[in-house]
């Protein structure tokens, strides 16, 4: 889907069940565009990614791939658009495992850590993006055991990761997680899922202020609307034929336009910012 089509026309009415597939999405998004060139920003760096299989965690795979680093990805169980990952990682010459699993489960975390580095030889990039979100027209429609379990997937689960995670890393490596657009603007049908994307913002933050001093970047990236699986999965066919368009550029995002801020913060360009965030969404004015 070319950026000039989304902004004239209105996107396909189209639904799905979460988490969303993007083989069935309709138009397709644009993951890496043709005249990104890599510059070995990565070189032989090593990358885990959870939610790593479509949208913005496979523009991050694809994109560190072609700036030279081997990637191991994360996902719930969407096995096609895994595979589909792992080959244009592979296409651009760079090794990637699949790990299929629940994230909120702490003996996978610890299984898929313990393989990515087995296979790999290290950890250099941890990318938090994993995330469910359910739409509630209200506080009074939301259901608190889908509540908790938005948190132990988009929230809880970060945490623990990076507990683990951060025994692997060392001065030069980073962290990176994603937040929201909806964190700083809030939406009355996405509650719960901007009061995980704040507290991922509160996380960045602090874990900055305890490993700056050791050399580990921690920063975020908060996407606006972005047009990923998650969206067709979530919102109803009105929702998704108007999606992005409030925006002040009229249209929503690609995963190839959020996917390079990532590189960024990943890269040696990036190593003197640290417990900061990256606005990725079509020209809002935020708080930063």
């Amino acid at each position: 889907m070319s950026r000039e089509a989304t902004k004239k026309d209105k996107l396909p009415q189209q639904s799905q069940s979460l988490p969303g597939e993007e083989s069935e999405m309709d138009p397709k998004p644009e993951i890496i565009r043709d005249s990104y060139k890599g510059s070995e920003k990565l070189r032989n760096k090593v990358a885990l990614i959870t939610g790593g299989d479509s949208g913005i965690g496979r523009a991050v795979a694809v994109h560190f791939a072609r700036e030279g680093a081997d990637i191991a990805i994360i996902y719930l169980e969407e096995d096609d658009d895994a595979q589909t990952t792992k080959d244009l990682v592979e296409k651009e010459g760079r090794k990637c495992i699949l790990m299929r699993g629940d994230i909120t489960n702490k003996e996978f975390c610890d299984k898929s850590l313990k393989e990515a580095i087995s296979k790999l030889g290290k950890l250099n990039i941890l990318v938090n993006n994993a995330a469910e979100q359910h739409v509630r027209h209200g506080i009074e429609e939301m259901n608190m055991e889908v509540v908790e379990r938005t948190f132990q997937t988009n929230i809880i689960s970060m945490i623990y990761l990076t507990q683990k995670a951060i025994q692997h890393l060392n001065k030069g490596d980073s962290i990176i997680n994603t937040s929201s657009v909806v964190a700083y603007q809030g939406r009355e049908y996405l509650i719960d899922y901007g009061a995980t994307k704040g507290a991922v913002l509160g996380f960045t933050r602090s874990l900055n202020a305890e490993l700056g001093p050791r050399g580990i970047r921690v920063n975020a990236v908060a996407p606006g609307p972005i047009w990923t699986p998650l969206i067709p999965a979530s919102f109803d066919p009105e929702h998704v034929e108007e999606f992005g368009k409030s925006t002040t550029m009229g249209r929503p995002g690609q995963p190839s336009e959020v996917a390079p801020a990532y590189v960024f913060l990943a890269s040696e360009d990036a190593s003197y910012i640290s417990g900061q965030v990256i606005h990725v969404n079509g020209g809002e004015a935020v708080g930063s």
